[in-house]
């Protein structure tokens, strides 16, 4: 007797030939043959009631639009709210996640030079691009433009961070060989473009840096993999 297939029903992983399952197509083909769902499938390794892994993957995927700079910024409390996730599998895919940010910042260890706002921006992507709120970071830099430091100054909401000058100028002067500074901080909104304030507080720690002989080399907003450079747009210039 042949058996009915109801097509609109969930496909189970046991349906799919065993090449094409995503653990099985990892060992034979390397992860790069694998699909983001398919990945996310491997992390899961179980799906849900009545959902395969891969079904519950492409689930967590559609909750961001497939947008995997999206997903980096899911919390454990916003993976939960997904249908079929609990906090196991929740923790699994945030903990992969952390682990290739901290993979794209191990390679920035050994005094990195940021002698341009793409050097800056690829050293700041892993520490500011995810957050759901805002921060504001200090970078320290010698003659050569390699890093001394990094430092957190403040921690704020989804709209805004206070960075005291007092603070800042206090921080960098810790270090005796520095003679730069990069100023950044993040939109968590995603977009790029400075507020008024922002060019404001930029303007004023412009020129306390000069009255300490320290100039500021660049102020970035960073926004997700996207960041807008006050150097490269000239909003610095007019300090001079």
């Amino acid at each position: 007797m042949t058996k009915l297939v109801n097509a609109s029903a969930p496909l189970r992983m046991r349906d799919l030939a065993i090449a094409e399952r995503p653990r099985e197509k990892l060992l034979r083909r390397g992860p790069s043959a694998l699909t983001d769902a398919e990945v996310l499938a491997v992390l899961l390794r179980t799906g849900a009631r009545g959902t395969s892994a891969v079904d519950l993957a492409r689930r967590i995927l559609l909750s961001v639009d497939h947008d995997l700079h999206e997903l980096a910024r899911r919390q454990v409390s916003d993976l939960t709210r997904i249908s079929g996730m609990g906090r196991v599998k929740a923790m699994q895919v945030v903990a992969a996640l952390e682990l290739g940010r901290r993979r794209e910042s191990a390679t920035h260890r050994d005094r990195p030079c940021l002698s341009s706002s793409e050097a800056c921006f690829r050293y700041l992507r892993p520490r500011l691009g995810d957050l759901a709120h805002e921060e504001f970071h200090l970078l320290c830099l010698n003659r050569a433009n390699e890093l001394l430091a990094a430092h957190l100054i403040s921690r704020g909401g989804t709209t805004g961070t206070v960075a005291d000058a007092k603070t800042i100028f206090r921080t960098a002067l810790q270090h005796g060989s520095v003679t730069s500074l990069v100023l950044a901080h993040n939109h968590p909104s995603g977009q790029t473009r400075p507020s008024t304030a922002d060019v404001r507080l930029t303007t004023k720690l412009c020129r306390a840096a000069r009255s300490l002989d320290l100039h500021v080399l660049d102020h970035l907003i960073v926004a997700g993999h996207r960041y807008y450079s006050f150097a490269d747009n000239h909003l610095l210039e007019q300090e001079e």
